[in-house]
């Protein structure tokens, strides 16, 4: 048996098709995290009741995988990059794995808070090496093909989660959307076993910098933190703003000790890079841009439009499914012209959506609101697959792990901006267009919710066009 079984790896890894196992792999983890981060969303009134607890206490289940995810992505990008991706990524399985069992048996609140921390540290495992993987193991005339399928992978565990998250919690209970990833996780552990290649620990002697990556960490949760809470607990309280300092007094020793040390967490000269730098500026703009419509438009159609969330859930599904199909294709092309006209168009259609999305009203119809998602798929579609191929293909090898968990972070602070961004500028602007209304009825608050909208679908779109402007100067990108 034990022979059959080497047979059958050997013949998968002779195949010329193996680099495709191997997408296939890293898909599955792909899959898996981004699914966990749509599905939880779904159940959170169902475990509000069910472990009596209050919104405050709750929020805490995404937020704390959030900062967890944002503070450890290089840490552990720079670990595979010493102790070996395939190891990493396995492991990360094991974590994400339990993490998500010990979820499903929480019986109080903060104990399911303690473990999505640990779902989180085995999807930065996951998160960080992903594209460090396939951009190792493909040529470069192929790469923009196989990350623009892990966009499509990204886009369908986004889509699949929310409707997934209702049957489950509906037909079943709460727990079962954390169960659900027992499967998907040993499945993705034994593929990645059998199928991921053997890459060797760096020989070098080159060492952890465990200095740098404490600094980090404590700075990026703090920061992550405060920008998430910010508007809510209100700028200018205690906590926030200790956040911030603590946060910017932790990254600027980051930064003094990475300059001095032998062998930093995060090389910054790889920021001399102008494709990847240009790239993460730009990834992170666009994230920004995109966020600030994510996060408001569902309070449009429930709060304005009066749609059931069934049918708002539904409404929004343009936005994922567009990507998903733009995503490989998008790739595919960047293999053959480069990065420079599909992101910058990107870019371009995203704040087109952006413009559109700003002309919709308080008596909309759901044909006039597709349009505008569809655009924002689209831009997103075209944008995200050759960027982050650009970004990665700029990188030496040896730094492919480092650079993927840069690039995943970039994502990640981009969506907390983005979000803390809207929300902050939404309500400052709705307060100024209800100011002098003592008792403002249904249809005023309507207006001032829509011109609120408005502020911030031109403000995002000014975002995307900035992004646009620096994605043109993409120089030192060679096509292969």
């Amino acid at each position: 048996m034990n022979q059959v079984g080497n047979n059958v790896v050997l013949s998968l890894k002779s195949s010329p098709r193996y680099r495709w196992f191997i997408l296939a792999t890293v898909s599955i983890g792909t899959f898996m995290a981004t699914l966990d981060s749509s599905i939880v969303n779904v159940a959170l009134p169902t475990i509000s009741g069910k472990l009596h607890t209050d919104l405050s206490t709750l929020q805490w289940v995404v937020t704390a995988y959030l900062l967890t995810i944002s503070s450890l992505l290089p840490v552990f990008g720079r670990i595979a990059d010493l102790l070996g991706r395939r190891r990493i990524y396995s492991i990360g399985f094991l974590v994400f794995t339990l993490g998500s069992i010990l979820c499903g048996s929480a019986t109080n609140i903060w104990f399911l808070i303690g473990m999505r921390i640990l779902q989180a540290i085995g999807a930065s495992m996951l998160f960080a090496n992903s594209a460090a993987i396939i951009i190792a193991n493909f040529p470069p005339k192929e790469r923009g093909k196989a990350l623009g399928l892990t966009g499509t992978v990204v886009a369908l565990g986004s889509l699949t989660g929310p409707a997934l998250g209702g049957i489950l919690v509906g037909l079943l209970n709460w727990r079962s959307i954390f169960f659900i990833n027992l499967p998907i996780g040993i499945l993705g552990y034994l593929a990645a076993r059998i199928i991921l290649p053997h890459d060797k620990p760096q020989q070098n002697n080159e060492t952890f910098d465990f200095v740098g990556a404490l600094f980090f960490t404590t700075g990026m949760i703090s920061l992550m933190f405060a920008i998430s809470n910010g508007q809510s607990w209100g700028w200018r309280s205690y906590p926030i703003l200790g956040g911030l300092v603590l946060g910017a007094v932790c990254l600027a020793f980051f930064f003094y000790t990475e300059i001095r040390v032998t062998n930093p967490m995060i090389d910054l000269t790889l920021f001399r890079i102008r494709p990847f730098f240009i790239g993460n500026i730009t990834g992170l703009l666009s994230f920004i841009a995109m966020f600030a419509n994510v996060i408001l438009m569902p309070f449009y159609l429930q709060h304005v439009l009066n749609y059931s969330p069934t049918q708002v859930g539904l409404l929004m599904t343009a936005f994922p499914l567009t990507m998903a199909i733009i995503a490989p294709l998008s790739g595919h092309a960047s293999d053959r012209i480069g990065p420079v006209i599909l992101t910058t168009s990107g870019l371009l259609v995203t704040a087109l959506g952006l413009f559109y999305l700003s002309t919709m009203s308080s008596t909309s119809f759901f044909w006039q609101i597709v349009p505008g998602l569809l655009l924002m798929g689209l831009g997103a579609g075209l944008f995200q697959s050759p960027n982050n191929s650009s970004v990665m293909s700029s990188v030496p090898p040896p730094k492919l792990g480092v650079a993927g968990g840069i690039n995943a972070l970039v994502r990640n602070v981009g969506m907390v901006i983005g979000i803390a961004f809207s929300v902050s500028l939404f309500e400052s602007r709705e307060a100024v267009l209800l100011s002098g209304l003592n008792a403002p009825t249904v249809v005023q608050q309507a207006n001032a919710f829509v011109g609120a909208y408005h502020t911030v679908m031109l403000t995002s779109m000014c975002i995307a066009l900035l992004a646009a402007l620096i994605s043109l100067n993409r120089k030192g990108y060679t096509k292969s």
